[in-house]
């Protein structure tokens, strides 16, 4: 996918191709809206607030906390700034609403939404607006107009982005006078944006069909060895089977020399600092800082971080939220969050790089799912993590078979992000085919037919 494909501008579509011209044509005149973010629209627009399209239902909110939506278990979507955040018994409204996010949402990001459209039962918290469109505009378009709003000269708060209910209803959008071109114009996204979602959903899926065989490849070598031929015994465990005869199956204690565990406390938090490494941040096993950014003080970093400090090589492990993604440290300069154990191997029995990939298994985290309680999350008490049992083969042979995984992750990783650019570029088409057609950049009228 490339720039060929974002939709142009009224002025990049002169001297392009017919083909091109029709596909991507400009509404026969435009005029300025007064809007800077907005630019130019077409002639028969109009620019209209928020308020005089919605009324605001946010008198109707009801948060819920976590003990209440588990007690409220079943279908009905539970709603906060960014999505759907559980499923309920029951509901708060049962129409078409427009919903969009009051704080925390991600105003800056264009290629994520902030506004959506639902049409059947939901239950909102108080993290996200609730409007009911009037007959002048159809709340599709209205969501996919409120999704190419400019937020920065709306959004107040100094710690959290915040978009007030005052805010809100002063932000300005185009309105198409005809309710059939506003619904040809929804009909032509729908129809797109269709074809972009199912090649997107298609590349996700080869995405998580790569860390399915990657995962395969990590099990079978950290419970069966690199050696098909190698003589094998019974572990005595009925998940795993046999193992070969040299390795050891030993407790996690038996391996490791210091367990760093920060559960029962909290940091305080600033915009900036020393990164806090959460169990959000550890992903495919690696420390990802895109994932999650919080921070500590550095001033506040040697009285937080006396239980233990990080060294390259050592090993982290989540125990809930979620349990057993496994990472090493590359970077010391960090801080350490609940949910994480951090673990110091004692090398003359077991490599950190082993380690890693063992709790990257399938059979790693089997073990630890085991062990493990709770509810609506699955959560590892440190007394049941240490004694996990691994499969503990000579250091030499941990040594090759790591050797051996760092080349088949590097592969893995590689097609990973390859394919993780091309759903970026998706992304970013699909964003600029929706802001061209409600902004009426290109004129798709014919096209939806």
């Amino acid at each position: 996918m490339t720039g060929e494909l974002i939709p142009p501008s009224p002025a990049e579509i002169e001297g392009r191709s017919q083909a091109a011209q029709s596909r991507w044509r400009p509404y026969p005149e435009y005029k300025d809206s007064g809007i800077e973010w907005l630019g130019e629209i077409p002639a028969g627009w109009d620019v209209k607030r928020l308020k005089f399209l919605t009324r605001c239902l946010d008198g109707q909110r009801i948060p819920l906390n976590s003990e209440e939506r588990g007690e409220m278990q079943g279908d009905i979507p539970y709603w906060g700034a960014n999505g759907i955040l559980d499923r309920v018994d029951r509901w708060l409204f049962d129409e078409p609403l427009v919903l969009l996010g009051e704080d925390g949402a991600p105003f800056f990001d264009k290629n994520k939404n902030v506004a959506f459209f639902v049409s059947d039962k939901v239950w909102v918290n108080n993290h996200i607006h609730a409007l009911r469109p009037n007959q002048a505009i159809k709340p599709k378009l209205l969501m996919h107009c409120l999704n190419c709003v400019d937020y920065k000269i709306f959004i107040d708060g100094s710690t959290r982005d915040k978009l007030t209910q005052s805010d809100m209803n002063s932000i300005q959008i185009p309105i198409i006078q005809s309710i059939s071109e506003q619904e040809n114009i929804i009909k032509y996204l729908d129809r797109e944006t269709a074809k972009i979602d199912a090649l997107i959903e298609k590349k996700r899926r080869l995405i998580s069909l790569l860390e399915e065989k990657r995962a395969a490849v990590i099990s079978h070598a950290v419970t069966k060895g690199l050696d098909p031929d190698a003589p094998m015994r019974d572990s005595g465990v009925e998940w795993l089977g046999e193992i070969p005869t040299g390795w050891n199956l030993l407790q996690l204690r038996r391996v490791i020399n210091k367990f760093v565990d920060y559960r029962g406390a909290t940091p305080k938090k600033v915009p900036n600092g020393i990164p806090l490494i959460t169990a959000k941040n550890i992903k495919m096993n690696k420390i990802d800082f895109e994932l999650s950014q919080e921070f500590i003080r550095e001033e506040d970093y040697n009285s937080w971080m006396v239980r233990g400090l990080p060294e390259i090589g050592d090993v982290l492990v989540t125990t809930e939220a979620p349990l057993g993604e496994s990472a090493q440290i590359v970077d010391p300069n960090i801080a350490l969050a609940q949910r994480i154990i951090l673990l110091k191997a004692d090398k003359v029995r077991i490599t950190n790089d082993y380690l890693k990939y063992y709790f990257a298994s399938s059979s790693g985290k089997s073990e630890l799912w085991s062990r493990a309680t709770g509810s609506t999350a699955l959560g590892i008490k440190a007394s049941r993590f240490k004694e996990t049992l691994l499969t503990v083969p000579p250091i030499k042979e941990q040594q090759m078979i790591t050797e051996l995984l760092d080349r088949e992750t590097l592969k893995s990783y590689k097609l990973v992000s390859k394919i993780n650019e091309q759903i970026n570029k998706l992304q970013e088409y699909r964003t600029a085919l929706i802001s061209a057609a409600v902004t009426g950049k290109i004129d798709v009228r014919e096209a939806s037919l």
